[in-house]
């Protein structure tokens, strides 16, 4: 007998849980640390766990054993076929689990399960179509760093080749120059040991810095400014191979999908909606569905 629904949203910085009765009424949430597959099967479901743990105690509710919880999970790096398999063979006991992209549980969230698309920008990157038929598409999310494109991640990176040329005397100095190399280490030796050790959750952690100097259109550093305009023709090239007519509803998801509509090309700006729930809602609804056909 499942007595409660877990929708999970997992990538490179956080997790991200909603918690449901058996009969769909949520009732908390909660959040823990990194449940991206790329850091390791092991930490993906200690991150989970965590964030499932936060959920019960914020909902003051006794988490009973894994075989009377269905989750639902949409995880960055499921595209990986193999940590898919092992992550859902490491499955520590729920009665029910459906693993799927976070990509297309954004798409669940974003649009109440109706046909759509979205460009989800977080530390990573994807786009996702469900079209009237129900066939889906995907576009991007290729993983950092040969995609995901508009990312925080793709944008720490070119934040990083940035202050590489300010240092060797390529680039003009500026203050967003000097946040970012004092966020690295403050001088050439100690950046080099940074990108010994950067994943792509550490390049992510550089876009704020991006963002802050790059917000006053009157006033911001170029630098800033064009690796952020580039993000935007990024979003749009990937919402324009989704649905080429733009005849679909369209929402901009992730942490960044707010923060980069100042730097989205025009056309896209004016169709561009903000989604009705999340992608841990969208995981709730697919564990709901998931149970409900079984039945």
């Amino acid at each position: 007998m499942i007595d409660y629904l877990i929708g999970v949203d997992g990538g490179g910085t956080g997790t991200r849980v909603r918690l449901a009765r058996a009969d769909g009424a949520e009732i908390a949430q909660g959040a823990g640390g990194p449940s991206g597959l790329g850091l390791g099967i092991a930490r993906a479901w200690d991150a989970v766990q965590q964030a499932v743990a936060a959920a019960f105690a914020a909902g003051g509710v006794q988490q009973p054993s894994p075989e009377r919880l269905a989750i639902g999970l949409g995880l960055a790096g499921v595209h990986n076929k193999q940590w898919a398999a092992e992550f859902t063979a490491a499955n520590p006991g729920y009665a029910a689990i459906r693993l799927e992209t976070d990509g297309f549980t954004t798409l669940m969230g974003a649009h109440g399960g109706a046909p759509g698309a979205i460009v989800a920008i977080g530390t990573g990157s994807v786009g996702e179509v469900l079209f009237a038929d129900g066939t889906r598409r995907e576009v991007g999310g290729w993983g950092f760093p040969a995609g995901d494109e508009a990312s925080g991640g793709w944008i720490g990176l070119r934040a990083i080749a940035h202050i590489e040329q300010v240092l060797d005397g390529r680039r003009p100095r500026s203050a967003f120059a000097d946040s970012v190399i004092e966020a690295c280490g403050g001088h050439r030796d100690a950046i080099q040991v940074w990108l010994g050790k950067a994943s792509q959750t550490a390049y992510a952690s550089l876009a704020p810095l991006v963002l802050r100097h790059a917000d006053d259109p009157a006033a911001g550093d170029p630098a800033a400014r064009a690796i952020l305009l580039d993000a935007g023709r990024e979003v749009a090239a990937i919402a324009h191979a989704l649905d080429p007519d733009a005849a679909l509803p369209l929402a901009l998801c992730g942490g960044l999908g707010a923060a980069l509509r100042n730097f989205l090309p025009a056309g896209l700006l004016a169709r561009a909606t903000a989604p009705q729930g999340d992608s841990a809602a969208g995981a709730l609804r697919m564990i709901a569905l998931h149970i409900k056909d079984r039945q």
